[in-house]
């Protein structure tokens, strides 16, 4: 994958996260927070994804 693409991807998952928080935040539903929050850990867990070197 380049590193565009992952750049791409990343800044995607971290706007549909934001976007799921303040629709959860003003209307107080659980549900929808949960799911910006598990955008949220995609994007972490994509921003410290481990790649193997070859040496």
């Amino acid at each position: 994958m380049t590193n565009l693409l992952r750049f791409v991807i990343l800044v995607a998952l971290l706007a549909i996260a934001i976007l799921f928080y303040s629709i959860g935040f003003s209307t107080g539903t659980v549900l929808i927070i949960t799911l910006g929050a598990l955008f949220e850990l995609a994007f972490w867990f994509g921003i410290f994804k481990v790649t193997n070197s070859r040496a």
